[in-house]
């Protein structure tokens, strides 16, 4: 059939597109069989060569598994489709418009390709989406945009793309890479024992996992695994992948990559879903995972900020305005699971002589060896760097063995080594539970240690 004149009629890039089916239902070879004027330019540009007719697809387009699922249902089962996708290897977003077209062959089928191409997102393409699409997505941005719980909504979004998928398990994950593992920020899973993310040597592995898929998406806007023949074209790209998802009997996915301005932070993934409802969840989540990205990337920028805020460069240890906000909002009364407070002061012993005869660097090593030594002793408790060398640590319903015991570990350690030496304080109350008189009261028995550490070595006292 000549669809030469049809495509003349088109002044935006056009062609016409086959797809052979085969005896099994499934579909073979995806032909490009003619363009008109402005398409074989913008390919010829694209790729380097002239269009030829009749090429396989993939040669004037990246091959994509949710491209070749279009042109399916577009050919073979009359559907007029229309969806705005992100390319952001490149930096183009693309609108594109598939039509069934008439055939005289009776294994082939063929449809009408149009896209428009341009680099910026275009808020009216964006919103030209179906009302059930429009309702799902508003659904979303209202519940990020107006949370105080990140967190928490972040997993009620995660139950509600389950919801749209009908998956058996769905995940957002960010990727971590100075920690190298994975973060989930929202797991749903139609059954408990599916949740294998909570330990961490699972996430560590699947991070792992995490970073093949970019690959494995080849450069499109997701990857969607409908049946066994996608499933096939995962084991030839990604093996290891393959065989852990058959491990976990995995026979369709959905994975969406989230971005904010370039930057890949994680992804959303759902395993096991309503085939039926493809074309709805890929246009529904194409669009959702733009504002998803961009919430997360807010969220791990404010994130930032807050450890920025509230943590000591040079020791790792929470810093003053940390201890200072700490103290201020400390109330017992609203927090009945508080029975005791233990404080613990620490004020070094012989840092200015360290600077004068050695020098500054020095000096911050040795602030850092006494940090390390705290967090030894004090592994679950809040240590705070409450002045030069000066440090406070508050400990919530120890013991009093208990906290005695870490009292008596952290005086032997700081004998024991001679660039560690320190003057300890402590209070421990179990009854009134006053944080700022346990401070007070710890601050004074440092003081009185210290003294006491002047008189056995009156030579540092000024130094």
């Amino acid at each position: 059939m000549d669809y030469k004149k049809l495509l003349e009629e088109y002044d935006c890039n056009a062609c016409v597109m086959s797809i052979d089916i085969n005896p099994d239902g499934t579909y073979g070879n995806i032909l490009v069989v003619d363009g008109n004027k402005l398409y074989k330019d913008d390919i010829a540009a694209f790729t380097g060569h002239p269009f030829v007719e009749n090429s396989p697809y993939y040669a004037s387009f990246p091959k994509d598994l949710n491209f070749e699922d279009f042109i399916y249902r577009s050919a073979i089962l009359h559907q007029n489709l229309h969806t705005y996708v992100s390319l952001y290897q490149i930096g183009l977003w693309v609108e594109m418009y598939l039509l069934p077209l008439k055939s005289d062959k009776e294994n082939t089928g063929y449809c009408l390709y149009s896209y428009i191409v341009s680099p910026n997102a275009n808020a009216g393409s964006m919103s030209d989406i179906s009302p059930e699409t429009s309702s799902a997505v508003l659904s979303t941005c209202v519940k990020l945009r107006g949370t105080d719980d990140f967190m928490k909504t972040i997993q009620e979004v995660t139950e509600d793309i389950q919801t749209i998928c009908n998956a058996r398990r769905c995940c957002i994950l960010t990727l971590d890479e100075e920690n190298n593992t994975c973060v989930p920020l929202g797991v749903s899973s139609k059954t408990d024992s599916d949740n294998f993310l909570e330990h961490e040597e699972a996430r560590r592995h699947f991070y792992n996992l995490m970073l093949t898929w970019e690959e494995t998406i080849a450069g499109s806007t997701c990857l969607i695994v409908k049946n066994e023949q996608d499933m096939q074209i995962i084991k030839e790209r990604n093996p290891e992948w393959y065989e852990s998802l058959m491990m976990f009997h995995v026979d369709s996915m959905v994975i969406f990559p989230l971005k904010h301005h370039g930057q890949l932070l994680g992804y959303i993934w759902a395993t096991n879903f309503d085939i039926a409802h493809t074309v709805k969840i890929k246009e529904t989540l194409e669009l959702a995972t733009f504002f998803i990205g961009s919430e997360i990337a807010n969220y791990q920028m404010l994130r930032r900020l807050e450890i920025l805020g509230t943590i000591d460069v040079m020791t790792g240890t929470l810093n003053r305005n940390a201890m200072n906000n700490r103290v201020s909002q400390f109330d017992p009364t609203k927090d009945d699971s508080i029975k005791s407070i233990g404080v613990v002061f620490t004020d070094l012993n012989g840092l200015k002589m360290i600077n004068d005869n050695s020098g500054h660097l020095e000096g911050d090593r040795f602030l850092k060896t006494v940090a390390a030594v705290l967090r030894q002793v004090f592994i679950d408790d809040e240590i705070y760097r409450a002045g030069g060398d000066e440090f406070m640590i508050l400990t919530i319903n120890d013991t009093r063995e208990e906290f005695d015991n870490k009292l008596r570990e952290i005086r032997e350690l700081s004998k024991s080594q001679s660039k560690a030496n320190m003057a300890i304080g402590s209070f421990y109350d179990d009854s009134e539970l006053n944080i700022r008189k346990a401070l007070h009261k710890a601050d004074e028995d440092m003081y009185q240690d210290k003294q006491e550490y002047y008189a056995r070595h009156p030579e540092f006292r000024y130094r």
